[in-house]
């Protein structure tokens, strides 16, 4: 055989063996957290009280990938300790994968954003300093409780945290919305709370999935294509990402890391 025509077959033969292989088996997966894992924000949560939505990104990525198994215990306005106390009983030996999105709730999220929606500049910056000094002082050792108990109810599985995003674009004007200086607040909130998640998550041997990068120059106030939603009816949907936000931002992060060796 000419060597032209020996080198068509060789790759014909690689390209076919590439596709009769069976791709790898994702595994079990099981997806902890708050409202953000939930998936709140999207307008089409299943009806259950926990608001878990068929576009959250642990749905989106086990529809992408047919986990051997998939559950979603996450819920939203949960907090560290009601992950341990009403989640963590579905991680087994037997899970591969487990996503956890949790600590907002921990610090206040929903009273922080009512102070600044409501009350103006200068009580909207004094809530977020108390956020903060909490986020630094009092959420690394639950995040590290946490954590251990992950670990020691799947000895074996992959663990991707994944963080917040910045809620707000800064540039005025912007209609509905918390003035300028409280949005700037509210974005350090933010990331200091994704520093001390990522600190944690490296402490346990944890990957932290940063989605901020992704979700720039999507928050409120853009000039572009929002998505996180703004103040809207019913309350509890607001400030969290919208479809897009768990399409375009979380997944193709959590895509990135799962698939990480």
């Amino acid at each position: 055989m000419r060597p032209k025509l020996l080198a068509a077959a060789v790759a014909i033969a690689a390209v076919t063996g590439m596709a009769c292989a069976s791709p790898p088996d994702p595994g079990v997966y099981v997806a902890l957290g708050d409202s953000y894992a939930a998936g709140v924000g999207t307008q089409a949560d299943n009806g259950d009280a926990c608001q878990r939505s068929p576009e959250s990104y642990p749905a989106l990525w086990e529809l992408a990938h047919s986990a051997t198994g998939f559950t979603s215990v996450a819920c939203t306005g949960a907090t560290t300790a009601d992950v341990l106390d009403n989640q963590i009983g579905a991680v087994t030996s037997a899970t591969t994968l487990v996503t956890v999105t949790v600590g907002g709730d921990d610090a206040g999220f929903t009273t922080v954003m009512t102070v600044c929606v409501l009350q103006g500049t200068a009580a909207c910056q004094a809530a977020v300093d108390q956020a903060v000094t909490f986020i630094s002082e009092s959420l690394p050792s639950r995040l590290a409780d946490l954590y251990a108990a992950i670990r020691a109810a799947a000895p074996a599985a992959k663990v991707v945290v994944l963080g917040y995003p910045r809620l707000f674009e800064t540039a005025d004007p912007c209609a509905g919305a918390p003035d300028r200086d409280s949005r700037v607040a509210l974005n350090r909130g933010a990331d200091a709370l994704d520093a001390v998640t990522a600190e944690a998550a490296s402490r346990a041997g944890f990957t932290f999935a940063d989605v901020r990068d992704e979700f720039a120059g999507h928050g409120i106030c853009t000039t572009g294509t929002p998505w996180i939603q703004g103040v809207v009816n019913p309350l509890s949907n607001s400030f969290h990402p919208l479809a897009d936000g768990y399409s375009q931002g979380y997944l193709p992060v959590l895509n990135a890391v799962a698939e990480e060796a």
